[in-house]
């Protein structure tokens, strides 16, 4: 599939960079590049496209605030030069956060992370028609620089720690740079239950509950008091 993209970035310099990287990858049709986020916005508006790449830091408007500006935005990539806005991109739901000077290599990786989420997205779609819509077992997540696969079935709990969460599953666990909010986006409702503002558990892999405490395995995790009306109507209904 072609994928078209547009680049927003302040700098001259940097829309070259992003430009010749663009023309190395077959499947990735550039339509516009930007200096002024404004004009990049009215384009966004007339001719919508597949994929955006967007600085973060700019004068006028910072590209997480063009985003949010966007009433159906593109898959976005970020790119900046601080690495502090990670957090602030990722709760957008942006699919990369390239740091600069930007390699092919990584650049590559960003991109072919698009082509599969939107190859995955046409196919459901276009299964609708045909068959009823086959939903994945399976999440990937980004840790320590490497994208890794989380089976929903291996999931024991999710506990939030700040600015991460960190996934507890059968076998290991996995620190993301993922709110608790974004993560419970990514899995199946019937599966997962938010038990506290820092607590996600699987609801097969509950093995006990009080008034006040979830048990899994050897852990005793709290029910927040404005979670325990839903998670009791959950788990008897």
């Amino acid at each position: 599939m072609k994928i078209a993209c547009i680049i927003v970035d302040d700098e001259p310099l940097a829309l070259d960079v992003l430009s010749s990287l663009i023309a190395r990858v077959p499947y990735l049709v550039l339509e516009g590049q930007y200096t002024d986020p404004f004009l990049a916005m009215e384009h966004l508006r007339k001719y919508p496209v597949d994929l955006l790449f967007v600085d973060i830091q700019m004068p006028d408007i910072t590209g997480i605030e063009l985003v949010r500006t966007l009433t159906n935005p593109p898959k976005v990539v970020f790119t900046t030069a601080y690495s502090s806005y990670a957090l602030e991109g990722f709760n957008l739901n942006a699919m990369d956060y390239l740091l600069k000077p930007i390699s092919f290599d990584r650049f590559l990786m960003a991109v072919n992370r698009v082509r599969d989420y939107l190859e995955l997205s046409q196919a459901a779609l276009e299964g609708n028609h045909t068959e009823e819509k086959k939903v994945p077992d399976y999440m990937f997540v980004k840790s320590n620089y490497k994208d890794v696969k989380i089976n929903f079935n291996d999931i024991l709990y999710i506990e939030g720690c700040e600015d991460y969460i960190r996934i507890h599953t059968t076998t290991k666990k996995v620190m993301t740079l993922l709110s608790m909010k974004n993560v419970m986006e990514k899995l199946p409702e019937q599966q997962f239950i938010r038990i506290h503002r820092s607590f996600i558990v699987a609801i097969d892999k509950i093995e006990s509950k009080s008034n006040e405490r979830i048990t899994i395995g050897k852990e005793s995790l709290p029910i927040g008091s404005s979670y325990l009306n839903e998670v009791t109507k959950r788990l008897y209904r």
